[in-house]
């Protein structure tokens, strides 16, 4: 199947469930017109509040949003950004595999906007003492069926410690295995499909490269080490490179105008996740994704594309 031929009806049959560390975005505008008399910051008046879904939540979205079926499969606390999040993914028409752990804060990301910039970030997290989705793998287990394609969104939260048996699980079932990766250990991730870090995430395991051909060599020697199909780097506005068995593929950048990369490379993995699961293979699924990616940054905040916008 070409790129052609992805109708809105062959994406709305096809399921992708997404894996991770779920979170609740909460953004504060306000207007800022003076500086504090109590320290050398600026006043913010808030005058409008915002709640977005954020880490693989947001993922999910960007699934949903491009008319794909998305089930996030998570674990989140027994607290009010929980229930706000579960609201937000009902409405979203997110299905939803919860596991409530009261441990567990549910990860809320506060963002303090004044003359469109962001001026602080407030984060709101945990570090449990236990595997939080440990008790998750059976419903892992009987959703990989009704799904064509599974996507671990790794946010380095705690929350894919058990990640090794799942992706031999999805493969185990036949379904491509896409990761986001986090950290500096990526063996964790072995005998995924595609694993997809961004320049900053991929030196910090392979280290820092100054040619093309010495990022080309370390990346095929990464994935063959690691057993996967594919390797994609995410460029920012370089675009995006494919490492696979039959060597580099590169899409070079389409953005319009850089606004703001927030949740750009959740934009790229879902639709890489969503084109996977209607069947295209990872080279014809990596100029869609690389559009979708120089759309996503021209927008605020995390981002999301409908079909109309990729494909008309």
């Amino acid at each position: 199947m070409t790129a052609q031929k992805i109708t809105r009806e062959r994406l709305a049959a096809a399921r992708v469930l997404v894996v991770g560390d779920a979170m609740l975005d909460r953004y504060w505008f306000g207007a800022v017109e003076r500086i504090s008399p109590e320290a050398p910051v600026p006043v913010v008046r808030v005058n409008r509040e915002e709640e977005r879904l954020g880490g693989a939540a947001n993922v999910a979205l960007n699934v949903k949003t491009l008319g794909v079926q998305a089930t996030l499969l998570t674990v989140v606390g027994e607290d009010e950004p929980a229930r706000k999040l579960q609201q937000l993914l009902e409405t979203k028409g997110v299905k939803t595999l919860l596991g409530h752990d009261p441990q567990l804060y549910t990860i809320v990301k506060l963002r303090v906007i004044g003359r469109s910039q962001q001026l602080i970030r407030v984060d709101f997290e945990n570090t449990p003492d236990h595997e939080v989705l440990a008790d998750m793998l059976g419903d892992f287990e009987k959703a990989l069926p009704e799904h064509d394609a599974v996507l671990f969104s790794d946010y380095g939260k705690g929350g894919l410690e058990h990640i090794p048996r799942m992706i031999e699980l999805a493969r185990k079932a036949g379904k491509p295995v896409l990761v986001d990766p986090k950290g500096s250990d990526y063996n964790r991730y072995a005998g995924a499909t595609v694993i997809t870090p961004n320049r900053a995430e991929l030196a910090q395991v392979i280290g820092p490269w100054s040619t093309e051909s010495q990022l080309q060599e370390r990346a095929q020697a990464l994935r063959q080490k690691l057993s996967l199909n594919s390797l994609v780097l995410t460029r920012s506005e370089e675009g995006m490179s494919l490492f696979d068995a039959s060597g580099e593929a590169r899409e070079h950048a389409k953005a319009l105008e850089v606004f703001d990369v927030t949740g750009a490379g959740d934009t790229v993995i879902a639709t890489l996740a969503a084109m996977l699961a209607c069947g295209l293979s990872l080279r014809e699924a990596l100029p869609i994704a690389n559009r979708a990616g120089g759309i996503a940054v021209g927008k605020f905040g995390n981002a999301t594309l409908t079909y109309e916008e990729l494909f008309e």
